[in-house]
């Protein structure tokens, strides 16, 4: 099924529109999974998921629709997992995954929607996770030196 270019501009107009919500994250990813499930009817089942916060090589299940899965973590390499990937800067975050019933029914069209999504996204991904200070000089005429690391979920 062809992705026309009207429906391309309004999904991703949608999805601008989520994400500028004041919501949790999950809930605008949630709502993501809900508007791909609805526009495009080749999609059965539109989910997330998330490279694990503590560095394990898997990903961790996160919103989607559709059937319930089995699989809430998988292994990174295992299954066709990664194949749309959230990236922040030059790190892997998070993934989306979408099966479909319909044999060969996943576009072109369709995987350049999901990539420009998944552009979008970056930014919903990031939280501090050390903070530290470094003091240079004496007290009275510190310079301080703020380093701050990002873990990425």
């Amino acid at each position: 099924m062809s992705l026309t270019e009207e429906t391309k501009d309004h999904i991703i107009s949608e999805t601008k529109q989520i994400l500028n919500r004041n919501k949790e994250r999950d809930a605008k990813l949630l709502s993501i999974c809900e508007l791909l499930e609805k526009e495009i009817a080749t999609f059965d089942w539109v989910g997330f998921y998330f490279a694990d916060p503590e560095g394990k090589q898997e990903l961790h299940l996160g919103p989607y629709v559709g059937e319930a899965t089995d699989h809430t973590r998988i292994p990174f390499g295992r299954g066709i997992c990664g194949q749309v990937p959230i990236m922040k800067g030059d790190a892997f975050v998070a993934q989306i995954d979408i099966d479909s019933n319909t044999r060969g029914s996943i576009t072109k069209e369709q995987r350049e929607l999901l990539e420009e999504i998944a552009q979008l996204l970056g930014s919903e991904f990031w939280s501090v996770s050390e903070f530290s200070v470094t003091w240079t000089g004496s007290i009275s005429t510190a310079v301080v030196t703020f380093e701050l690391k990002v873990k990425l979920l």
